[in-house]
């Protein structure tokens, strides 16, 4: 769809998963909360809506659980978008 617009952008697999630093770099200042995909089912599992885990230990959770991960994430420069943000504006 972005492609057809002309849009031009790099696609990253999630589904190899990140590294823990290059989470941390992809998330930078931003709250780490917002990419945690709350449909997940571990992140159901360990109710981290109530009990969100550190930022630690949630970069190591995304980067070792890839689905964890809330998509599509779309990143221009520093402005990122996510999940149902994207198509929005």
């Amino acid at each position: 769809m972005l492609r057809d617009k002309g849009v031009q952008f790099e696609e990253i697999d999630l589904n190899r998963g990140l590294t823990v630093e290059a989470l941390d770099a992809l998330v930078g200042t931003r709250d780490y909360r917002d990419f945690l995909n709350s449909r997940n089912e571990l992140y159901r599992e360990r109710d981290m809506k109530r009990s969100p885990p550190s930022r630690a230990e949630a970069l190591e959770l995304m980067s070792q659980h890839p689905n964890l991960i809330k998509r599509p994430i779309l990143v221009d420069g520093a402005r990122i978008v996510l999940g149902s943000e994207v198509g929005q504006g």
